[in-house]
């Protein structure tokens, strides 16, 4: 390929790096940017493509020492300097757009895009989508296989995250999902499923366009917001709030866990942001037992008091000799 002085390109601009780059500077930012720009990952954004092409074309000067070499020396005439043509790939892929350079070490060009992107071999094919937690959701339109069908006849696994509410999660829930626009399935979700957890679906993945068997369809677990609960490690956590007098005094208030409310014992003397510990009133696990429900103990005070009460208020303050900034008169710098 002949590149014309007026869409000369500056290779090293194109990799971000430095004319005195070494070797493994070159191999570092490339790989960097291939990964961002690879088409593979950027579907919808028609501009990666010609990008990618180019940071090849950049890598593949760069990385070639006589090429480089000559580079250097000539500038935008760098190739009227060569004194052969480029060998042409041994795959038989055209490797202006898309070699990488050095393809011995791998043994096919599926290896050296998984090693790229940094996925198994299994991974080629999987792709992230979202799932509502509508009753019917889509799963088509994941669009061709890269680089224009080149691919291995290999299981294609598909990933997609599913978000449940708290409700659908705990009790267990079922979905129907439309799985590559062409089968529907209806998905079991077990008791107890957690944010991140993950479901495997056997054989519910895309199928090959090869004939082969079809892939596995992974599903992780996410939860919309519950205005109440929330995750702690295994446990879940509550705030409930609680009156001075029965901080001061002790009381027992009515608390929701999961499964209703329950009774509990605040102890006299508590402090705001305390901790109570309901065992076994948490999260559902898959041997069929429950974490813990942490509860935090939050002091409110009362906005809008009567006469009475403010009264009393004022002949507690001034008979209590109780002073909570004690300890701070003796901090300094």
């Amino acid at each position: 390929m002949t590149v014309a002085a007026s869409e000369f390109k500056d290779y090293y601009d194109v990799l971000g790096i430095k004319k005195d780059a070494t070797e493994k500077d070159i191999k570092r930012a490339y790989r960097k940017l291939a990964r961002k720009y690879h088409p593979d990952l950027n579907q919808d954004n028609p501009d990666a493509e010609e990008k990618f092409k180019t940071l090849n074309e950049a890598h593949e000067v760069l990385s070639d020492a006589e090429k480089r070499k000559k580079y250097d020396q000539f500038g935008q005439y760098w190739q009227q300097a060569e004194r052969s043509a480029p060998a042409s790939s041994s795959s038989g892929f055209d490797n202006t757009n898309y070699s990488a350079t050095d393809f011995d070490q791998y043994s096919d060009f599926s290896s050296f895009i998984d090693e790229l992107l940094g996925r198994s071999r299994r991974d080629t094919q999987r792709r992230r989508y979202s799932y509502s937690s509508d009753d019917f959701q889509d799963y088509g339109g994941f669009g061709d296989a890269p680089f224009g069908g080149f691919q291995q006849d290999i299981p294609q696994d598909l990933e997609a995250a599913i978000t449940l509410t708290f409700s659908e999660a705990f009790n267990g829930t079922q979905k129907r999902l439309a799985v590559d626009n062409d089968q529907a399935i209806n998905v079991r979700i077990p008791a107890g499923a957690k944010p991140g957890s993950r479901i495997r679906l056997k054989s519910k993945g895309r199928k090959s366009p090869f004939g082969g068997q079809r892939g596995d369809l992974y599903l992780t677990i996410d939860l919309a917001p519950h205005p109440y609960f929330r995750f702690e490690n295994s446990n879940i956590v509550c705030e409930v709030p609680i009156a001075p007098w029965e901080a001061v005094l002790g009381s027992h208030v009515d608390v929701p866990t999961p499964d209703g409310s329950v009774k509990v014992k605040v102890p006299k003397g508590v402090d705001s942001g305390q901790n109570l510990r309901l065992k076994g009133k948490g999260w559902k696990t898959p041997k069929g037992d429950r974490t813990d429900e942490i509860i935090k103990l939050k002091i409110v005070s009362p906005k809008d008091i009567s006469a009475a009460e403010k009264d009393y208020w004022e002949k507690l303050q001034k008979a209590s000799d109780f002073s909570p900034r004690e300890h701070l008169k003796e901090i300094t710098l």
